[in-house]
């Protein structure tokens, strides 16, 4: 009988540590949005909205899902994943001029999305917090090219992880709201 709780309790106690890992990560919801309007703000809702849309693009894929692509030429799962953690690296190197994504090491798929998560949102906090408007001028590149670029880029491919998904067996939880950015009531 001592042998069952102790297996019980355990059993419990990971499934809570797993339950917290789960909440740690950043944009399983958008904040509630500001009633103001500044360019600083308008850039970190577009950094939450990538952030909320690859959240649930990669929320409970399978080891067959990360395998999956398309077409022999074409990217699998996994492989798309860890170019769009390239891609919010960049962004968040371009930006920020202290706190850069130094990771040198090759990072497993839950490492690659904690990271990413990570990467948008210290980026969408860094314009959040911002007193005055973002000086756009103070980073490596134009920040246009950064909205049309790697944004823009991870949006797609975002988009791509949900038909790859979708075509390897495992949809888009359909009780998510990308308008609202929350889980649907």
């Amino acid at each position: 009988m001592s042998r069952l709780i102790f297996i019980f309790i355990l059993l419990l106690s990971l499934t809570s540590v797993a339950q917290t890992d789960l909440e740690e990560l950043p944009f399983r919801e958008i904040e509630t949005y500001p009633e103001t309007y500044s360019s600083n703000l308008l850039v970190a809702r577009m950094i939450d909205g990538l952030g909320f849309r690859y959240y649930w693009a990669t929320e409970g894929l399978r080891d067959v899902d990360l395998a999956y692509k398309a077409s022999e030429s074409g990217r699998t799962s996994e492989e798309t994943i860890s170019h769009i953690y390239g891609l919010s690296r960049f962004i968040r190197n371009s930006v920020l001029d202290e706190n850069k994504d130094e990771t040198d090491t090759k990072l497993n798929f839950q490492g690659l999305r904690k990271q990413t998560l990570i990467n948008l949102k210290i980026v969408s906090d860094t314009f959040k917090k911002s007193q005055d408007d973002f000086n756009f001028e103070d980073i490596a590149v134009p920040f246009w090219n950064i909205i049309n670029g790697p944004i823009s880029d991870a949006l797609w491919h975002c988009g791509q992880l949900v038909m790859l998904r979708r075509a390897s067996g495992n949809p888009f939880n359909s009780n998510i709201s990308v308008f609202r950015g929350k889980l649907k009531s």
